[in-house]
This record gives structure tokens, C-alpha cells and sequence, in this order.
């Protein structure tokens, strides 16, 4: 194994964790955002009011995405084993 597969192989790690976690983290984001703008023209500072959205609709989203995000991994992984034998030498 060289310097060169190491890099390889955390780049394309890096990249999948980036691909399967941005639908979670953007529509997380997005809701936050929408949720503070409503606290702030409201003044309510309600801890709860940011967090339970947050976590319905990130859970909301990884079941609908879930399908697409166990086919990247599995694509991922399938790469992954498929250079077992180029790493041994």
C-alpha cells in the first residue's frame, strides 16, 4: 500500500460520508434557520421549539433517503474490497 491508495482511499471515504450525510445536515440547517428567524420576529427562546423539528425531520429524511444512501455505501464498500488483493502487495 503507498502514500498514493491512502489518499485515494480517504478522499473517496470523505466524499461518501459528505454525499450520504448532506441531505440530513442541508433540510437540518434550513429548518434551523427558518426556526430562528421565527424566534427572533417572535422573541420566544424556546430551546425545544429548534431542537424536536430538527430531529423529526432529520429522521423523516433518512428514511426516505435511506434507499440511495445504503446504495453509495455499498458502492463504497464494494470498491473498498475490490483493492484487497492491490493492497497486499
Amino acid at each position: 500500500m503507498n502514500e498514493q491508495m491512502v489518499v485515494y482511499l480517504f478522499r473517496e471515504a470523505f466524499y461518501t460520508m459528505i454525499l450520504v450525510s448532506s441531505p440530513m445536515l442541508v433540510l437540518s440547517l434550513i429548518i434551523g434557520l427558518i426556526i430562528a428567524i421565527f424566534q427572533a420576529a417572535t422573541s420566544i427562546q424556546e430551546v425545544t421549539l429548534t431542537f424536536v423539528p430538527k430531529i423529526i425531520i432529520v429522521a423523516v429524511v433518512a428514511v426516505l433517503t435511506l434507499p440511495w444512501m445504503m446504495e453509495i455505501m455499498i458502492g463504497f464498500t464494494i470498491t473498498i474490497f475490490n483493492q484487497i488483493p492491490a493492497l497486499g502487495r
